[in-house]
């Protein structure tokens, strides 16, 4: 948010975001007052600027869920697919998460094909496992959904993922949509009935 506001008051950005974090603060509280099981933070600027995201963006979220009773999440956006095409192999800002107040990271694996092992530097959260590409209309095989779902195994428990799109899916036709997020959860049974056979 203080990314996209003009400052004509604070002396700086990092107490700009400092008290946009108190209000969003107050706002994540009345949520789960309101009845909501997890609320989830949408936050694109953590990985367009990460060096703005160590200096006190880390510090934002923090405050941001201070004495929140609930489950959190943070998207790390790369952008909508049907407007920003490339991703990169990595993120520039997501260990230094392993640290903060949030229970589950959400991050997108599908489009970027991200390298999953950085996933071992965050113990103790858990992750929303991107598997949708959603920059393209065609509809994944459900096996195509479970090869990057097992992609991430070797790196985090099963116990751990939460199988999710990549980001929102807005921009795709209904349909498109409707078949993706089947072909995603067919993808997550197969990989359940393989581990479950293991066992």
């Amino acid at each position: 948010m203080s990314q996209q506001a003009q400052n004509d008051f604070y002396k700086n950005e990092d107490e700009l975001a400092m008290d946009y974090a108190a209000a969003v603060n107050e706002e994540i509280k009345d949520l789960f007052a309101a009845g909501a099981d997890v609320v989830q933070i949408d936050e694109p600027y953590m990985q367009a600027r990460p060096e703005k995201a160590r200096r006190y963006g880390l510090a934002a979220l923090n405050r941001a869920l201070d004495a929140v009773s609930g489950t959190t999440a943070v998207h790390l956006c790369f952008g909508y697919a049907a407007i920003i095409h490339e991703r990169p192999p990595a993120y520039a800002f997501l260990t230094e998460l392993a640290d903060s107040r949030v229970q589950q990271i959400s991050i997108e694996t599908a489009q970027s094909s991200l390298d999953c092992s950085v996933l071992a530097k965050l113990p103790g959260k858990q992750i929303i496992l991107g598997v949708l590409d959603l920059s393209r209309n065609d509809i994944e095989t459900p096996e195509t959904v479970a090869a990057r779902i097992r992609r991430a195994l070797p790196h985090v428990s099963a116990e751990r993922i939460i199988v999710a799109p990549d980001c929102g899916l807005k921009y795709l036709p209904s349909g498109v949509a409707f078949g993706k997020m089947k072909a995603m959860a067919d993808g997550a049974r197969l990989v359940r009935a393989e581990l479950s056979g293991a066992k």
